[in-house]
């Protein structure tokens, strides 16, 4: 029994033995597996050294950021692969004779391949032999390596041997980077360490991450951190693409005609945005402030700055007054020739009119403080409920409230509460509010509500981005969203779309008004420092509206602030900023042009006016292209009359005889006409006006004898 247990108890000792065994051959042979460079380091004689230490460090490596794009698909930010490149010169593996035989190559190449080369080849081959003989273990070839750089290099002698066998350690670095360079800039925004996250890229920057990837990274030596893997054979993860609502051709529009703008007149800083008048998605947005050599993305005003927005406000001041019905636009207005004293302070329209009395209608074309001030302040500033009424207006317009756009950092809107004891309310904080002072807004907010009254008194959310991509295909998707269904009536909507419209065809912008289109909008010229008696006065111009008028596609505002030079006015400053948006979006969006035939389709002859005398090539080419029958009396007439024949539907064409020696009848012609058959018969012609001839100084059929003849002409 005895021996028996003693065969047992070697059975078991020798079953350990070979388990520890296997365990101990398990365990070399996943070290082999997994980690051979750790095997051939060990073999180095270097590494046994006290000062090279093995760092069994677990790094965290952050996943490729997904992309910004625009509505189109460019790409306006993205994350681009750089490379440090580095050199282990005491790799072990390294012999002089195959170094020494690659020197003259490789620093030809290096010399040649690196964009921004420290050295000449010469200067190459002398410090990387020094770093030879030194046996540096982390010398710096080059840093932010391109990738098409790294390409050619790695092919070079003793590079293509790879990191233990040559010692070329190649470590790829992300970087965030704009295509479009300045263009939205600082929409678009940063993440940075240690930084407050802004614009899209911080809003949406947990989606824009990536899930991180874990690796072992170096061995820590005297000359500094070694890899002990190729770093570029990792393949990392990507994070969402975030797909905008801007526009890259529209963004390029308004970025420039905003920079045109304050480099003509010398200001400080300006913002202009564009947006889609159903959707609130906005298709540009451009902040531009002064920086050492001109001007650049620093700060986005758009957003994140409020200031006292000037008589683009009246807008909401009028609405207020019409809502109520205590006026209409017909109504006569005492504007006491422009100058009136609300309690100790003085009040001035911006310009001088001339006018004593005049109707609302034109008081708000003309932009009148006094007499936009006088109707608030004789309706609402003399009790307290009718102070409250006014303010409960401007707060149904929504414009005490952000507008709750996507980006970080929107500064809060401003509007003085008369029962709030912080606010500083006073006797003039009314008539002073009306024409757009003593509160505040940041330009979204106020375009915001002039969208809405483009948009039928739809009130919309702006936004930025539209959707969310992962790997091309759309996570989340971001829709309009609606505030209010009804912001004005439809009785004061159609009345204040006559305003905007009257402010460009008859008001303070009928300078910016233009045949191809209508457009309707405000202008605004708020004094900065208005409260200061001394120092020199700076002012912010405005424009803000919307286009085509009669059937609104975009809205927009511009605002620059501090114009030093050419005019300080929102008409001569901020105006032809808009004007230059509205003209390149009609160029670049063929659904705003009108059918050349579209009038033609609805054509009726017996609303034409009577006779009137053309060329006839003219009428026979534009009879042809409407598709009009033409009665033509004598087809090689090379004057005619055109006139409609109600009855069919259709031209008649009846030549028109002109004496070669007398004064002809060129009333109801075009200037272009009137002029080619006057100085044909060599009169000497001084018009006036625009349009057709209506009248002329010399009566038909007098003798032509050189004398001068006088035509006006009217539209």
């Amino acid at each position: 029994m005895k021996f028996k247990i003693q065969i047992l108890k070697r059975a078991y000792i020798g079953t350990l033995v070979v388990l520890v065994l296997a365990l101990t051959i398990i365990s070399r042979l996943y070290q082999l597996s997994f980690y051979p460079e750790k095997e051939e380091l060990f073999k180095n004689a270097p590494w046994a050294q006290k000062d090279n230490v093995f760092r069994d460090s677990i790094t965290v490596i952050p996943g490729r950021r997904g992309n910004i794009l625009s509505r189109d698909g460019e790409i306006l930010a993205a994350s681009s692969t750089l490379f440090d490149l580095r050199m282990d010169f005491a790799t072990g593996h390294l012999d002089s004779v195959t170094f020494l035989n690659a020197l003259d190559s490789i620093s030809y190449y290096l010399a040649r391949v690196l964009k921004h080369s420290r050295y000449t080849p010469g200067g190459w081959r002398e410090v990387l032999l020094r770093a030879y003989r030194n046996q540096n273990r982390y010398f710096k070839i080059a840093d932010n390596v391109s990738y098409s750089e790294y390409s050619k290099l790695r092919k070079l002698p003793v590079f293509r041997l790879g990191r233990y066998k040559g010692g070329f350690i190649a470590e790829p670095q992300t970087k965030r980077v704009h295509p479009f360079k300045m263009l939205a800039l600082r929409t678009l925004g940063y993440v940075k360490d240690g930084v407050t996250k802004v614009g899209l890229e911080g809003t949406f920057d947990k989606e824009l991450s990536a899930n991180d990837t874990v690796r072992e990274r170096f061995i820590q030596t005297p000359n500094g951190p070694i890899p002990l893997h190729d770093p570029t054979s990792i393949i990392s993860k990507v994070g969402m693409d975030v797909v905008t609502t801007l526009d890259i051709n529209l963004q390029d529009v308004v970025h420039n005609a905003l920079l045109r703008a304050l480099q003509y007149h010398d200001a400080d800083r300006g913002t202009a945005i564009l947006m889609d008048t159903k959707t609130g998605a906005i298709r540009a947005i451009s902040n531009l402030g002064r920086v050492k050599n001109g001007w650049a993305e620093i700060y986005n005003y758009a957003v994140g700055h409020a200031s006292e927005p000037g008589s683009t406000f009246k807008l909401a001041s009028i609405i207020a007054l019409l809502e109520d019905g205590y006026v209409d636009l017909d109504d006569s207005l005492n504007i006491y020739g422009g100058k009136r004293k609300f309690y100790d302070e003085e009040m001035v329209d911006a310009s001088y009119h001339g006018f004593d009395r005049t109707t609302v209608r034109h008081a708000f074309e003309i932009s009148s403080n006094v007499g936009i001030a006088s109707l608030v302040d004789s309706f609402y500033n003399h009790t307290p409920k009718g102070r409250r009424r006014f303010v409960r207006h401007l707060k149904d317009l929504h414009l005490h409230l952000p507008t709750g756009i996507e980006i970080k950092g929107e500064a809060l809107p401003f509007i003085k509460d008369p029962d709030a004891s912080t606010d500083q309310w006073s006797g003039i904080t009314l008539p002073w509010m009306a024409i757009g002072y003593e509160e505040k807004l940041t330009p979204l907010q106020l375009l915001t509500f002039y969208n809405a009254i483009a948009n039928d008194g739809v009130l919309v959310k702006p936004y930025l981005v539209s959707e969310l991509q992962k790997s091309g295909r759309t996570y989340k998707r971001f829709k309009p969203t609606i505030i209010s269904s009804r912001l004005v009536s439809s009785r004061t909507l159609k009345k204040v779309h006559q305003l905007l419209e009257g402010v460009v065809q008859n008001g303070t912008a009928k300078k910016l008004r233009t045949d191809l289109y209508r457009f309707a909008g405000k202008t605004g010229t708020a004094q900065m420092n208005y409260a200061r008696r001394n120092g020199q006065q700076k002012y912010q111009a405005s424009f803000v509206g919307y286009f085509p008028a009669e059937r609104p596609r975009y809205s927009c505002i511009v605002v620059i602030y501090g114009p030093k030079t050419n005019g300080y006015y929102g008409s001569a400053v901020a105006g032809p900023v808009f004007r230059e948006i509205a003209d390149h979006c009609f160029q670049l969006d063929p659904a705003l042009h009108y059918p050349v035939n579209a009038l033609v389709a609805k054509f009726d002859a017996r609303k034409l006016p009577g006779p009137q005398p053309v060329f006839a090539d003219d009428a026979r080419t534009m009879a042809e292209f409407a598709g009009l029958p033409l009665q033509d009396a004598y087809q090689e007439a090379i004057w005619a009359d055109l006139k409609p024949v109600a009855v069919s539907d259709s031209l008649l064409l009846r030549p028109r005889q002109l004496a070669d020696n007398s004064v002809p009848d060129v009333r109801g012609m075009t200037l272009k006409d009137a002029l080619y058959l006057l100085e044909n018969r060599r009169l000497k012609v001084r018009f006036k006006g625009t349009g057709y001839v209506v009248a002329q100084s010399i009566r038909p059929g007098t003798a032509a004898k050189g004398q001068t003849i006088f035509i006006r002409l009217k539209s």
